[in-house]
């Protein structure tokens, strides 16, 4: 190995250490005791283990049903924000109608619009709905808050399937929907992308969780629950640590599982 490589390693190996860093101690902190996190410092290694603070946040503080919503809330978004992009993807890639460049355009257009400048719309939409403080207001509102990024990931996609394939399907009597269905288990790489981003996005969702469920607490998912921490005096940071254990745990969990397809999405998707 050349002197460049070993520097271009060590280096690597030092930033990964400052990145990862806070993330670790985050999880130290977890099983750490309220005195223990003060004096302990940087240190990783808890002086005396503690898993007390783990009941306190799942018990105590409600992450037990927090937790069932952010699942509900996180999963059911993301099923909806994929079938919605793949099916727009789907259409745009294939069909030549009236309007189409320009749907395109605009889809490229919001790219630019910041999410929470449209929580105000929304919450007038739900609320006119009549499903504020509702599980199926939050999921409405959390699959419709992004979504062009991956409808140009599946356009990608789909424009880049041989048209063999659709004359195929064409031939043996399929309609749309069979076709759609046929063709959507080629897109693995860009399902698992947008499987990732969403899963993450929704699962860390603060804003749409509290407005629209400002009636009804129980209904809030973790990232609002950790404001269970934080008393008018104190503030419990090792059952906070805890919760934040809790909290990213399963995106760990969903990313290991779609990682062998994360860059073959990216990179096949934006060809052409």
């Amino acid at each position: 190995m050349t002197a460049r490589r070993w520097t271009v390693t060590l280096v690597m190996l030092v930033v990964g250490a400052v990145w990862a860093y806070p993330f670790l101690w985050t999880i130290s902190a977890a099983f750490k005791t309220q005195q223990g996190m003060f004096t302990g410092g940087a240190s990783l290694m808890p002086d005396l283990w503690s898993f007390e603070n783990f009941e306190r946040a799942w018990v105590n503080a409600g992450f037990s049903r927090f937790f069932a919503n952010t699942v509900l809330y996180t999963v059911s978004s993301t099923l909806i924000e994929l079938v919605k992009s793949a099916l727009c993807g789907y259409v745009i890639a294939r069909y030549r109608f009236p309007g189409r460049d320009f749907l395109h355009k605009m889809i490229i257009a919001t790219l630019f619009v910041p999410v929470a400048s449209i929580i105000v719309p929304q919450f007038v939409l739900i609320e006119q709905l009549g499903l504020l403080n509702t599980r199926a207001g939050v999921i409405l509102a959390m699959s419709g808050a992004a979504g062009a990024l991956y409808v140009l990931l599946f356009i990608g996609f789909f424009s880049s399937v041989p048209d063999e394939l659709f004359e195929a399907a064409k031939m043996d009597g399929a309609g749309f929907l069979r076709t759609f269905s046929l063709i959507l288990p080629l897109a693995k790489p860009v399902i698992a992308v947008v499987v990732i981003f969403q899963f993450i996005a929704n699962w860390n969702e603060f804003n749409i969780p509290l407005v629209f469920t400002l009636g009804q607490p129980e209904l809030q998912n973790l990232a609002v629950g950790m404001l269970s921490f934080q008393g008018e005096h104190v503030t419990d940071w090792t059952g906070f640590a805890a919760g934040m254990t809790i909290s990213f745990a399963p995106m760990l969990i969903i990313f290991l599982f779609f990682q062998k397809y994360f860059v073959r999405g990216l990179a096949g998707a934006t060809k052409g």
